[in-house]
């Protein structure tokens, strides 16, 4: 039995408990050149679309070691970033300025208030916003907020 728990194990890459995502198989390109997992940060994904350059991504108001990876999909409609969301905690991605010279998108944590037990992880989920025109040459300025919500009874 102890043999088949083992390997079940071995299986799982990341079960939750507070693991950063995986990297990507080595030999792949990181978008923003840093070392994966350095300075306390997460490992990067390799994005699911286009990739937005650094250039592109103002993430000066994103707290030290949040990820800052940014990237689109459906012909540039949908911009997706990854979110930091704790135990008790999700995350989500909603745009909340969209212009001809930038687009705007929050990353906001929600949290149910009051809490009951949580755990002590951190989870670096994809997040995506639709916007109304293809993202192009527009800068994306990421920012991060918490908001606490009731719970549900």
């Amino acid at each position: 039995m102890l043999f088949a728990l083992t390997a079940c194990a071995e299986e799982q890459s990341d079960v939750g408990f507070g693991a950063p995502p995986p990297p990507p198989p080595s030999g792949q390109q990181r978008s923003t050149g840093e070392s994966p997992g350095g300075a306390g940060q997460p490992p990067e994904r390799e994005p699911k679309g286009t990739e937005v350059p650094a250039g592109q991504v103002d993430a000066s108001a994103l707290p030290d070691g949040y990820p800052r990876q940014v990237w689109t999909r459906n012909s540039g409609r949908e911009v997706v970033a990854i979110g930091q969301e704790g135990g008790c905690g999700s995350v989500r991605a909603e745009v909340t300025e969209q212009n001809a010279e930038r687009v705007e998108l929050a990353l906001v944590e929600e949290t149910e208030e009051p809490s009951g037990p949580c755990t002590m992880d951190l989870r670096y989920p994809p997040v995506a916003a639709s916007l109304s025109e293809p993202l192009s040459d527009r800068t994306v300025v990421l920012t991060q907020r918490e908001v606490k919500v009731p719970a549900d009874e």
